[in-house]
């Protein structure tokens, strides 16, 4: 039975306490079966030295810090998101436990940039297989971009629907290691699906929270892109 993720803003309670610090912005929520969702981490960026400035500048070329914490009060970081290496198209994250450990790395190849017409995402759990996929069927770009003169349109009618799928492109991810499907992103609903039993939450959220973190420029909705 596969694990399902999805990332959601977090209820605005309180932050760290007596800190002053704002809430803990967006929680990654997990559901087993027919068992009621639970949350796995609350997720925000890491900001460097420079602040906000310095952190949506570095982004451009596919730079992302943000941690995992066990609970909305900052009390325990269940993981952390850093940036090994990025540009030219191409991205390489680690995600690293309370302890420093290593959990896995995650690898991003922009379409065109990296190894193919697709964009490339790579995930590796410490200890495990390698795991590929490309976002989105090639059939379906086909399709995208024969519409690609009517994009204006598109655009135009996802955000008056709100829902945006048609002005992003096809999405689906599904990442194979051993000829067999271990996790998947669904368009439908942004979730990921972890397949592979036995597969490290901390890297599943990571993954979760790095991929909306590209969801559409064009549309102005990456949870760590925001001025304040």
């Amino acid at each position: 039975m596969s694990s399902v993720l999805r990332m959601v803003p977090a209820p605005r309670g309180e932050g760290a306490a007596g800190s002053g610090a704002a809430p803990v912005g967006h929680q990654v929520l997990c559901a087993d079966g027919p068992a009621p969702e639970s949350v796995v981490a609350y997720v925000e960026r890491e900001l460097p030295p420079g602040g906000i400035p310095a952190y949506r500048a570095a982004r451009g070329s596919g730079a992302r810090s943000f941690v995992l914490w066990a609970d909305e009060q900052r009390r325990e970081r269940l993981a952390t998101l850093v940036t090994v290496s990025a540009g030219s198209g191409v991205a390489a994250y680690q995600v690293l436990g309370a302890r420093g450990e290593l959990v896995g790395t995650v690898v991003r190849e922009k379409a065109l940039r990296g190894r193919g017409l697709r964009t490339r995402w790579t995930v590796t759990p410490t200890g495990g297989q390698q795991a590929v996929g490309f976002k989105g069927r090639i059939l379906w770009w086909c399709v995208w971009w024969l519409l690609s003169p009517l994009q204006t349109l598109v655009i135009v009618a996802s955000l008056l629907s709100g829902d945006g799928d048609a002005a992003r492109g096809p999405r689906r991810i599904v990442w194979r290691a051993g000829g067999r499907a271990a996790l998947e992103f669904r368009s439908k609903g942004d979730t990921v699906h972890l397949h592979a039993p036995g597969y490290d939450l901390r890297l599943g959220a990571a993954l979760m929270a790095v991929l909306r973190t590209f969801d559409s420029p064009l549309l102005g909705n990456e949870w760590d892109d925001a001025k304040d």
